[in-house]
């Protein structure tokens, strides 16, 4: 595509919905394997008795984990039904987490496509999946903006480029328009699973924080073989997070982190000062810039946070994570709900 499709056209589509073929069971290995890429050592996403201690029956998937199964299920959404694009640029995702995932547990999952805006003449296109366990309660709601790129903003020589450096059978561009046929969300009542605010946290107590408390600082440190790693891991293979030359074509400076490793990192550094990842309600983030990984000296990401707001009544309370690499902001903006013992 070389233009964005009309806006009535694009707008006409929002609410076309479907669901993943079948489940997805989530696995104690994969789970450890995406903890690992994203630097997320709490003990209950690795240790089954560490997570028994927290009140879980099994390992505890990190906040993030439902990129990478939502990432394969929005294929078909970004290929045939949000059209007219050459390609997309991550740019906010909200998570609520209704109750942690666990190893075992086997997710329906479901794609709709909830809005579109336009701001400074640019698509601003929101996906949300939901995720449904074996009881038919949602545990969890992932919403996607990206912004939709069209050819004017794109160098000719990069579809090419990018074509002949893609593994086999992913085409980040999309396939293109076929026939289309609008498929909605069919009327049925949501349950919403409740153990997210009613388990007892693995938190410091809420008696114990106040307003203003800062959170300890982190520095992550992020190479080439992290960045290749997480893509394989999260199955996002965009070649802007490995290859300078296309990385360069799209305008990059150089290659960048994948937004949602750094997302990742972020609710790790969230975790591991809470003492609990199922602790978190919502984590939601708007990047501002991406962190450039040089070939030579990698990355340095530094984290710091500090608590925003407390609410008595349901002992919770709203915590700001600041992300920034080479001097400059990775998060606009970042807010984790956390609740409290």
């Amino acid at each position: 595509m070389t233009a964005a499709i009309e806006t009535s056209t694009i707008e006409s589509r929002v609410g076309h919905y479907y669901q993943m073929d079948g489940t997805y069971l989530v696995g104690r290995e994969k789970l450890r394997e995406y903890a690992r890429a994203v630097q997320d050592y709490h003990p209950a996403h690795w240790d089954v008795a560490a997570a028994a201690e927290l009140g879980y029956s099994d390992l505890v998937a990190p906040l993030t984990f439902t990129s990478t199964p939502g990432m394969t299920c929005n294929r078909h959404m970004f290929e045939h039904v949000v059209v007219g694009y050459d390609t997309y640029m991550q740019t906010e995702e909200v998570f609520e987490q209704h109750r942690p995932i666990v190893a075992g547990d086997e997710l329906h999952i479901d794609v709709e496509f909830t809005s579109v805006r336009s701001i400074a003449g640019r698509d601003l296109i929101t996906v949300t999946n939901t995720f449904t366990d074996a009881a038919g309660e949602r545990v969890h709601t992932l919403h996607t903006t990206v912004v939709g790129v069209t050819s004017e903003d794109l160098d000719p020589a990069i579809k090419t480029a990018v074509q002949n450096t893609m593994m086999h059978d992913v085409d980040i561009f999309g396939i293109g328009e076929s026939e289309y046929h609008k498929t909605v969300r069919p009327d049925s009542e949501v349950h919403i699973a409740r153990e997210g605010t009613t388990r007892t946290p693995g938190t410091p107590s809420f008696d114990n924080v106040k307003v203003g408390d800062e959170l300890p600082t982190r520095h992550a440190r992020l190479s080439r073989g992290d960045l290749v790693n997480y893509a394989g891991v999260a199955g996002d293979a965009n070649p802007i997070h490995w290859d300078e030359g296309i990385a360069n074509l799209a305008g990059l400076p150089d290659v960048i982190a994948h937004g949602m490793l750094t997302m990742g990192l972020g609710a790790g550094f969230a975790s591991a000062w809470s003492g609990d990842p199922g602790a978190v309600t919502r984590y939601a983030v708007r990047l501002s810039a991406p962190a450039i990984v040089s070939a030579t000296e990698g990355a340095d990401i530094e984290f710091s946070g500090r608590i925003k707001s407390l609410d008595p009544a349901t002992r919770s309370g709203v915590v700001i994570v600041s992300a920034k690499s080479a001097g400059r902001k990775i998060f606009g903006l970042a807010t984790v709900n956390v609740r409290f013992r």
